[in-house]
């Protein structure tokens, strides 16, 4: 019987937790989502790997899509949160979320 109430309490937390909305600024990936003053890659962009080069980064493939200038994305819309530059969302960020790492573009 203790079994079958763990199961029954286990089943409702997965409910729970796959109903949960997600939070402003969310794209509903597994990176943090950003606005960027801009992107590129290192490979292309000699300013990028400058930049990752004074901030001690060493990235294995160069041509991973870097966001520069970035702040998290808090609201969308209008507002101080809002984002009229590239928005992306990046696996990784360094100096304070100033610089995103293996970017994706999203719309919100």
């Amino acid at each position: 019987m203790q079994f079958t109430a763990s199961i029954a309490a286990l089943v409702g937390l997965a409910t729970l937790a796959a109903a949960t909305p997600t939070p402003w600024g969310s794209s509903g990936s597994t990176g943090t989502d950003l606005c960027c003053s801009s992107t590129g890659t290192p490979a292309t962009d000699a300013t990028i790997t400058t930049l990752l080069g004074l901030l001690g980064v060493v990235l294995s493939d160069i041509d991973v899509l870097v966001g520069v200038g970035c702040s998290p994305i808090t609201v969308i819309g209008v507002g101080p949160g809002a984002c009229s530059t590239t928005t992306v969302s990046c696996t990784s960020t360094q100096a304070n979320g100033l610089v995103g790492i293996g970017c994706v573009p999203i719309t919100l």
